[in-house]
């Protein structure tokens, strides 16, 4: 099955049950921070997706955004603990194995950027599975690591499903006016 038609198969999901977007939107955005699923299956698409439906259905943006939020910063902290528990083991776990330079870049990025780089690094693809492994692999202070986190996960989460939202009504509007 393709990514597209899993995506599609997800918001559809979320559609006809209603009642589950919030945990669907948790467990998404968990996958999606977690430094080894994320790589398998990018899921920030049905986010938006999601997202898209807020507005446009009984879905109440609050529990959804918070879902998506602690899922995110759940991702990253496992991350986290995955790197400073295992070290410099992780690069040869799979499917990081799979990509030797991500951790190399994730390791320039931290250093370049140190606490507020956790921040930064969640919204950039693959540094978002990346950045809270180095994190944890090199001992970021757990407190200063876990701020940024969740204030990012936060940030994060309300921009995919506000992204999904505006996009939901320019289409609405644009098709109303064709």
């Amino acid at each position: 099955m393709a990514l597209e038609e899993m995506v599609r198969g997800v918001v559809e999901f979320v559609r006809e049950h209603q009642v589950w977007a919030a945990p669907i939107v948790g467990a998404l955005a968990f996958g999606e921070s977690l430094a080894f699923i994320s790589l398998l299956i990018p899921a920030w698409s049905a986010l938006i997706g999601i997202g898209a439906m807020v507005g446009a259905s009984d879905i109440k943006f609050w529990p959804v955004w918070v879902a998506g939020a602690l899922g995110a910063a759940l991702g990253d902290w496992l991350s986290y603990w995955l790197g400073y528990t295992f070290k410099d083991r992780v690069a040869r776990m799979w499917p990081l194995s799979r990509y030797p330079e991500m951790l190399p870049r994730a390791e320039k990025f931290v250093s370049k950027w140190g606490v507020p780089g956790i921040f930064i690094g969640r919204f950039f693809g693959p540094l978002r599975a990346a950045v809270p492994l180095v994190a944890g692999i090199f001992e970021m202070p757990y407190w200063h690591f876990q701020i940024a986190n969740f204030s990012s996960a936060f940030v994060w989460s309300a921009t995919l499903l506000l992204f999904g939202d505006a996009i939901s009504k320019l289409a609405t509007w644009f098709w109303a006016v064709v």
